[in-house]
Formats: C-alpha cells, sequence, structure tokens
C-alpha cells in the first residue's frame, strides 16, 4: 500500500497513470465522492503490491534493497536505472514486490514454505479463487510477512444499525465490545446502548468475540460517586459480580471489560481488590477480563482521571489492558490533535514499565473535531467522521496540512456564516504512523473508539499491515 498526498495542480487521473492503478481502485479505497474533487493535502492510499521509496542523502540501492527484502537488480529493472552507482537525493524509486513464477507441481504449501507467508496471505494477496487450481507459469505476488495482532472496537448501536457497522469491520477484529453497562450504587446495571444482541450476534458470526463492558461514566456523569458505592461495600461488589455474570451467560459474551473512570483517589486499592475478584470470578467460568485505562505519563499523575488507575495492578491482576491513548483534542477544550503521537509515546514509555507488552491494546479514536475560532473557553467542537472532514475540506477548498510532531493532519475554512473553523482528524498518514508505533513497542494490539464514524483509509491499512488474531473460544490466552 502506497500513501500519497495530493499536490498542487495534480488530478486523480495523473495520480492513476503514475502508480499503474484505476482511478475506482482509488476513489473505492479511500470513500472519495466525486474523483474530479481533491485538495492540495489530501493523503490517499493507492492499492499497490509495491512500495516506493524516496532516496535520502547517502543511501545507496543495496542499503535500499536490503531495506526492502529484495535485490538491487530488481530495482534497477524496475526502474530501468542506467547507472546504479549514481542515485540523486529525492529520486522516488519503485520498489517492486517480490514475484514468483509457478512450476510445474508447485502447491501454495511449497510457495508458502519458500517465502515464510501464509497460504491465506498468498490467496487474499493474488485474489486466487480455488487454490487447488493452479497454473504454471502464472506469476503470483507475494506479500511481505505480517506481524499478528489483537484488535478489539467499541460499538454503542443497535438493530440494523450494529449489523451494518460490525459487520463491516468483524473479519479485522479479534473483540467487539458494545458499551455498555453502566453499573448502579447497589450493584445493579443498566443498559446505556438500545440492545446489544445484534453486535454480538454480528460479530460471533465473522469470529469477533464479543466482550461486555461496564463503566460508571456517561457522557452526562462522570461516576465518580457511583464507582465508590460499589467499590467500597463488599456486598455491593459482589452484586455487581453476580449481576455481570448474569448478562454474560444469558447473552453470550465471552470476555468483559472494566471502564471505570474518574474513580476517586482513595478508592485505589478498592478499585484492585475489585479487579483482582473479578478475574478470580470470572476465569473460573473460562471468561478473560480486561479494564480500560486513563492515559498516563507516570506512575504519581495527579488528576481524577488518573490516580486511581494503578498501572502495576491492572497489569498484574487483567488480562489485558485497553490504554484510552486519545481526547487530548477535547471536545470542549481547545483545538488540538485528538489522538498526538508525541503524547501517545510519553504514555507507551511509561506504560511499558509497569505492564507487559503483550497486554497492551494501544487506543485509536475514529473520529474528527471541528472547533470554531478563535476557541472560547467551554464552548463545544463538532464531532464527526475522518470521511466527512475530507469532504468539508474539498467542499470549502481549504489545504490540509500536517503536523510531522502530532502526526496528524489539520486544516482551517470559512463557513456560510464567516466563522473560521480548525479540524483535526486522522488520515492514511496518521493511522499507518499509529500502526508503526504498535509495531515499534511491540504491543498486543490495537482498541478502537468508536464504530459509527466511516474512516476506510484505517480499515485498509489495518489489514495490510497486520494478520489479526482470530481466537478459538476455549483458548483466550
Amino acid at each position: 500500500m502506497i500513501i500519497h498526498v495530493v499536490q498542487r495542480g495534480e488530478s486523480l487521473w495523473q495520480i492513476a497513470n503514475r502508480y499503474q492503478v484505476t482511478i475506482p481502485q482509488i476513489t473505492d479505497i479511500n470513500g472519495l465522492e466525486n474523483p474530479n474533487q481533491l485538495v492540495v493535502g489530501l493523503a490517499l492510499l493507492i492499492p499497490s503490491h509495491d512500495t516506493f521509496h524516496s532516496v535520502r542523502s547517502g543511501e545507496a540501492l543495496w542499503s535500499i534493497a536490503q531495506r526492502y527484502g529484495t535485490t538491487v537488480d530488481a530495482i534497477i529493472r524496475a526502474n530501468a536505472i542506467t547507472n546504479p552507482a549514481l542515485i540523486y537525493p529525492g529520486t522516488v524509486l519503485r520498489i517492486p514486490a517480490t514475484r514468483h513464477t509457478i512450476q510445474r507441481g508447485e502447491t501454495l504449501w511449497h510457495i508458502s514454505q519458500r517465502y515464510g507467508v501464509t497460504i491465506q496471505a498468498i490467496i487474499k494477496a493474488n485474489q486466487i479463487q480455488n487454490p487447488n487450481l493452479l497454473y504454471p507459469g502464472t506469476i503470483l505476488f507475494i506479500p511481505k510477512p505480517k506481524p499478528t495482532i489483537e484488535s478489539n472496537a467499541f460499538t454503542y448501536h443497535s438493530d440494523e444499525k450494529a449489523i451494518e457497522l460490525v459487520g463491516e469491520v468483524a473479519d479485522l477484529m479479534t473483540y467487539i465490545a458494545p458499551f455498555a453497562y453502566v453499573i448502579q450504587p447497589d450493584g445493579s446495571l443498566v443498559l446505556y446502548m438500545k440492545d446489544d444482541t445484534e453486535a454480538i450476534q454480528t460479530g460471533l458470526a465473522k469470529g469477533a468475540l464479543p466482550m461486555m463492558s461496564i463503566t460508571n461514566f456517561t457522557a452526562t456523569e462522570a461516576g465518580e460517586n457511583i464507582a465508590h458505592e460499589v467499590l467500597a461495600s463488599e456486598a455491593n461488589r459482589s452484586t455487581l459480580l453476580n449481576n455481570t455474570l448474569t448478562v454474560m451467560r444469558e447473552k453470550g459474551y465471552r470476555g468483559l471489560n472494566i471502564d471505570f473512570e474518574n474513580v476517586l483517589p482513595a478508592d485505589r486499592e478498592l478499585y484492585n481488590t475489585f479487579l483482582q475478584e473479578a478475574v478470580d470470578a470470572l476465569h473460573k467460568e473460562g471468561y478473560f477480563v480486561s479494564t480500560s485505562l486513563a492515559p498516563k505519563i507516570s506512575a504519581d499523575q495527579k488528576g481524577l482521571l488518573y490516580e486511581a488507575h494503578d498501572y502495576p495492578a491492572h497489569g498484574r491482576i487483567a488480562d489485558f489492558v485497553v490504554l484510552m491513548t486519545y481526547e487530548w483534542g477535547y471536545r470542549f477544550g481547545s483545538p488540538q490533535a485528538v489522538s498526538p503521537l508525541n503524547e501517545i509515546r510519553r504514555v507507551l514509555d511509561y506504560a511499558i514499565t509497569a505492564i507487559p507488552r503483550n497486554k497492551i491494546l494501544m487506543g485509536f479514536q475514529l473520529y474528527a473535531r471541528d472547533w470554531i475560532i478563535p476557541h472560547v473557553q467551554g464552548q463545544e467542537a463538532e464531532t464527526y467522521s475522518p470521511q466527512e472532514a475530507v469532504n468539508r475540506a474539498i467542499r470549502y477548498g481549504a489545504a490540509i496540512q500536517y503536523d510531522t510532531v502530532a502526526a496528524s493532519p489539520y486544516f482551517r475554512y470559512t463557513d456560510e456564516q464567516g466563522r473560521q473553523h480548525q479540524v483535526w482528524f486522522e488520515d492514511a498518514r496518521s493511522a499507518q504512523a499509529k500502526f508503526d508505533l504498535i509495531k515499534q513497542y511491540n504491543l498486543r494490539g490495537v482498541s478502537y473508539w468508536v464504530l459509527g464514524y466511516p474512516f476506510p483509509q484505517n480499515w485498509a491499512l489495518l489489514d495490510d499491515n497486520f494478520n489479526i488474531k482470530k481466537l478459538k473460544e476455549d483458548l483466550l490466552d
């Protein structure tokens, strides 16, 4: 997969011709509404087995070939290079994907063993309809090996919308987490969404295990006092666990996510006690337990959101954790990237000292934020999808810029009422930067908040970067 940033004067025809793909291929993978409308700075995904490399000062063909796992001869042929010793900084080279010509008697198993990739990966890369019917002389693309991770997506939709949204991504999900059951002071539960049945069943049909979510937090309730009433009472904790298990058995959940936010600092140890009780009770019945954690950068970080979230305890007790690495660009705060990469790094740098890497799902938000500027304290930003952000940039002719520190795109526009706006969103570049971070830190995987905001580039890149682990229901380690 290639990421191309639109330059001034470029058309989609020119871009398609450059990369030897069709215009419909580009419009489909990027969800473009009108192929004749582009904007400067727009990041486009280009479906290609090959990659492109911009030569840096001091680089030689042999070092580039080593980096991409190919040969100098292959690069020379692909780029019609006449003097391999003379390549200039800034030159863009096509790095050809590995190709294999099927020999008589070969099977996909033989080919997969030779190149160290899975049979399924070869089938998918070449759109093979019948794996048992291979013709000698056919050229196959050999995809590069990909790391295997786990993935989760939260959803609060019900009925037909849940079937649609979960159905679109469940093939790429290890878990689906309907959000959420809200705890009450006496340990009872109230379903926050309309119904969770369709999300559960749609996920299960595609091998995504349903993960129940319980929380003290809603859009209108901070929840600290509710959490205290439950945590401070052994009887209420027991009632909550019994009610949770009842729901899990009745609905077909396979695991639990505990998302207690704004827990009072004085209740930190009580929260840890509840987590241990939950794990002890649920493991006996074959369920897994995860928790959601605020994005801390140190053990002693102050603030209601952070103090009761004991990273070492959660890392020791829970099967895995979801780091909520988003919301720096808070809807009631000032304009900034929602998930700046530099801040996520700070969180991960601390998290891996307290929690095993193979227990960490990094959070990834699926929405954009649109602030009216100059910002007035307390004024709420509009929240919508990354796809809508692209549509607005095109509609208002706003050039998209990219903050390399935050690894996040943004733009400004003036609406019909003459008001100025600043929009921060996600695109192919920022998504790839986050996936690179998951690889760099060797994390368990990624967790999305929340389904319902179209972002087709993300799902294409997720599939391109990783194999998604599907768990057998009796093997949840």
